[in-house]
């Protein structure tokens, strides 16, 4: 009887296990399916929280992007309306003050003084250029006009504050008077067919020692912005020009002329100056000398 109960016992244990672990396998299953939603769901929300990320990462680099293109277009609209300004006020005070003359660097003058001839025409036939003038006398007096072309006040780029340019001037002188023939008015060396002498400027024989120079010449001025500005001539071309003909009846030869001179800028413009310029021909005109000395003074206009 003891051992039925038992075996009864145990038999209710058992359907009584299997009965309870049929109802928990169920509920085990439910937990890991709702586990395994849990964690899907939290991957989803790692993604989608990683996706904001990124995409705040870009709105970020962006917003930095434009940042800096604001300020620098902030900083060039600053820098621009500062030009404007200055530009502003430049052309005010551009209005505002009195207009100023530019600088007059070109010359017109009036020149004359002394002259003097290395040789005078005095002399015989055979000598000088005597034929029509034995003017005995070198000293006489000049006067003429000259221009000054500046075409730098640096010396080509050689020398600060000295000034280059082109002199061109003209200048007659006169060494006075002289017999024009031999005797009496006549040259007996000119006889017609007949064989009477042939008069030359008969009744007055006597003529006028007249040159006429004409010089362009490189003129270099020291002291560019001073009142005061010496100035020298190296080497310049002259026409000579005789008023009287030399025996060769010739009138016309080249030569040189070199020159020293200082002016000063008396007021506005106004120039006041005194030079010495030597002339020399490498050769007589057909026997007329031609070489001399000149020293005087001039009066100048700037412009």
């Amino acid at each position: 009887m003891s051992f039925t109960k038992t075996k009864l016992a145990l038999g209710v244990a058992a359907a009584t296990l299997t009965m309870a672990g049929a109802m928990v396998a169920p509920q085990a299953q439910a937990a890991d399916n709702k586990a395994e939603r849990v964690a899907d769901a939290a991957a989803r929300k790692a993604e989608a929280l990683e996706a904001q990320m990124e995409q705040m990462n870009s709105m970020m680099q962006q917003m930095q992007a434009e940042l800096s293109r604001v300020k620098s277009a902030a900083a060039k609209d600053t820098t621009e309306t500062a030009k404007i300004q200055e530009l502003d006020q430049w052309m005010a005070s551009v209005k505002a003050a009195p207009a100023a003359s530019g600088a007059k660097d070109n010359l017109v003058a009036v020149r004359g003084g002394w002259t003097t001839l290395d040789q005078d025409r005095g002399g015989s036939l055979v000598q000088k250029g005597s034929l029509l003038s034995n003017n005995s006398n070198n000293d006489g007096f000049y006067f003429g006009g000259a221009f000054d072309f500046n075409v730098n006040n640096d010396l080509f780029g050689l020398m600060d504050d000295t000034s280059f340019a082109i002199e061109l001037g003209v200048e007659y002188a006169q060494y006075g008077t002289g017999q024009n023939t031999l005797t009496n008015g006549t040259v007996t060396a000119l006889l017609t067919s007949t064989g009477a002498a042939i008069p030359v400027n008969a009744g007055n024989g006597t003529s006028t020692d007249a040159r006429l120079r004409i010089n362009a010449s490189p003129k270099i001025k020291f002291m560019h912005g001073s009142k005061l500005r010496p100035w020298i001539i190296p080497i310049g071309l002259d026409i000579n020009i005789l008023g009287v003909p030399s025996n060769a009846v010739s009138v016309l030869n080249s030569g040189m002329n070199f020159g020293a001179g200082a002016e000063y800028d008396l007021f506005r413009g106004i120039v006041l100056g005194t030079d010495v310029r030597y002339h020399y021909s490498t050769s007589r005109l057909d026997g007329t000398p031609t070489d001399g000395l000149n020293a005087g003074g001039y009066v100048g206009f700037k412009f």
